[in-house]
């Protein structure tokens, strides 16, 4: 958060809170909607994305917003997207199962929230498509993780997927199991890292959870694809620089 910064969230973009019990707490959420929402009466898929003070303002964001607003803004954008404010306890919420070290492990009850009480508002308060092929989730490092995770444990949920620089070292060995045991993956998803991100897990870490998924499905249906980045460091640059292509091939 930067003191003394002016907002620079979009009118596009409101905010509300949310309560979580299956988080034993209370949820700023915050809400885009495009341009032409009110005045038109069509149905619009929905993009959920973690770490929401991050995406539409300056003044909340960590280490600079990711401009999703005025991104989506400028392609006349036909998508709703949902951003989930984690920051107290984001790596406990943004991480699948116990990490020996780390500890973490509450992202079950974290996408619980998510796809059992934040998306039935969304869908009853606004026009939505509510099927898997057209509800996406994006996040980064744990919650580019998680984001994946999202794919496995909801597949009739979660239809695409933006895992971006995704912190797969955290529940390696545990992700691998659960894919491996996955018998049909059909899921689209759009992976960007960069090379100079400071973990040198992570490129073997995405490439076998790539093979890993390109053996539940015939690789000629194309649908992951993976963007590597010269010089790409782990950082807000990187994935608000990536989002638009992100967003137009999973589109």
């Amino acid at each position: 958060m930067v003191f003394g910064q002016e907002s620079t969230a979009s009118k596009q973009v409101s905010t509300f809170t949310l309560e979580a019990p299956q988080l034993q707490s209370t949820k700023k959420i915050w809400l885009y909607l495009p341009k032409n929402y009110t005045t038109s009466t069509k149905k619009y898929p929905v993009i959920y994305m973690h770490d929401g003070q991050n995406l539409f303002d300056a003044k909340t964001s960590f280490m600079g917003e990711w401009n999703i607003d005025e991104k989506l803004d400028s392609l006349n954008a036909q998508v709703i997207v949902v951003g989930i404010e984690t920051i107290d306890k984001r790596l406990e919420e943004l991480t699948p199962f116990v990490n020996a070290k780390h500890g973490g492990g509450k992202a079950n009850n974290y996408l619980d929230f998510i796809v059992n009480t934040l998306k039935p508002k969304i869908d009853a308060t606004y026009r939505t498509k509510t099927n898997a092929k057209n509800t996406m989730m994006i996040g980064s490092s744990l919650g580019g993780m998680t984001s994946f995770y999202a794919l496995l444990k909801y597949p009739n949920v979660f239809g695409k997927a933006g895992v971006f620089s995704p912190a797969f070292w955290f529940n390696r060995n545990e992700l691998v199991d659960l894919l491996k045991q996955t018998k049909k993956f059909d899921a689209k998803i759009y992976f960007l890292h960069g090379d100079n991100e400071g973990d040198p897990d992570m490129i073997p870490d995405l490439n076998q959870i790539e093979n890993l998924v390109n053996t539940k499905r015939c690789e000629c249906k194309k649908l992951n694809k993976k963007v590597l980045v010269k010089g790409g460091q782990h950082n807000e640059k990187l994935w608000r620089d990536g989002f638009v292509k992100a967003y137009l091939w999973l589109n």
